[in-house]
């Protein structure tokens, strides 16, 4: 039987077909964990702003079908300001400035429609 050579990740580079498994010169320290920690971007903080208001103040605007506009407005702000802190908190605050704009911006259109909606029941 043939003696199998087994490489040494230290001097040669291990292979598993196209995929390189190990490589001699990416050897990194001990706390530097490139690939497992999570980075979120503010994309994700902007989509998740927009998902939850539009399910809150649809939510609002449905409940509240009946009563006066002033509640589904005053309800509805109290929202749209409790949902921009709670992105805010999560990291918008250190986003850049044009998402910070966008997500200012699409806060205040979404709350704009609702606005719209109720006006004739005022």
């Amino acid at each position: 039987m043939p003696e199998r050579r087994f490489p040494d990740p230290r001097k040669e580079d291990i292979l598993a077909g196209d995929r390189r498994l190990s490589r001699p010169d990416a050897s990194l320290p001990d706390w530097e964990v490139p690939d497992s920690a999570y980075r979120p971007v503010p994309i994700v903080w902007f989509t998740a702003a927009m998902i939850v208001q539009a399910l809150v103040l649809g939510g609002l605007f449905v409940l509240l079908l009946r009563a006066s506009g002033i509640y589904t407005i005053a309800l509805g702000g109290l929202a749209s300001g409790l949902i921009a802190g709670w992105t805010w908190r999560r990291g918008m605050a250190g986003a850049a400035a044009a998402w910070r704009w966008a997500t200012i911006i699409m806060l205040g259109l979404q709350f704009t429609l609702v606005l719209l909606a109720v006006t004739p029941r005022l």
